[in-house]
């Protein structure tokens, strides 16, 4: 039976510093830095320059919009006393839903030399999952702990008390 309200509730989410509108002020403004240089070898007889600085444009616009379109990606975490759902999205809209029992996974955190969180893994026997592998190290190393301190106390008898949620990360 699972609870009406889960212990912990999470979106995980990468962060995205660049808008649509962003993306095309970025694009508009590389276009026209190129293009000064391209008016100048256009000038001196080297005409096929400005086609090359074109690609350049071009490969601009592909890299951002590929990490524009990779910042749709999310994970859904919600953990119940009796069970733990990952719902991860794909930028495309694809979903995978990985469940584990919460007295069974194992949160595994990976820590570099300064000690800052690089991976957050859950583990229950043959199933291995990481999560949040967007985040930087700040966000893991915050989700992490509030992520291991619910799955913690959904560990404890008499588990559903007062749910946790966070809306971002």
């Amino acid at each position: 039976m699972q609870a009406a309200e889960p212990l912990f509730a999470a979106t995980l989410m990468p962060h995205r510093a660049l808008s649509h509108r962003g993306l095309r002020v970025v694009i508009a403004i590389v276009a026209i830095l190129a293009s000064i240089p391209g008016i100048v070898f256009f000038a001196l007889g080297a005409w096929p320059i400005v086609g090359f600085m074109g690609l350049d444009v071009l490969a601009v616009w592909w890299a951002l919009s590929a990490s524009t379109r990779d910042g749709r990606r999310r994970e859904a975490v919600t953990l119940w006393p009796e069970r733990l759902i990952i719902i991860a999205v794909s930028p495309n809209g694809g979903e995978v839903k990985t469940e584990f029992h919460p007295l069974h996974v194992r949160l595994i955190v990976a820590r570099d030399y300064e000690e800052r969180t690089t991976k957050l893994t859950l583990r229950e026997k043959d199933t291995e999952l990481e999560i949040g592998s967007f985040l930087n190290a700040e966000e893991k190393g915050s989700f992490g702990r509030a992520f291991g301190t619910a799955l913690r106390r959904a560990r404890q008898p008499g588990s559903a008390q007062t749910p946790e949620r966070h809306k971002r990360h």
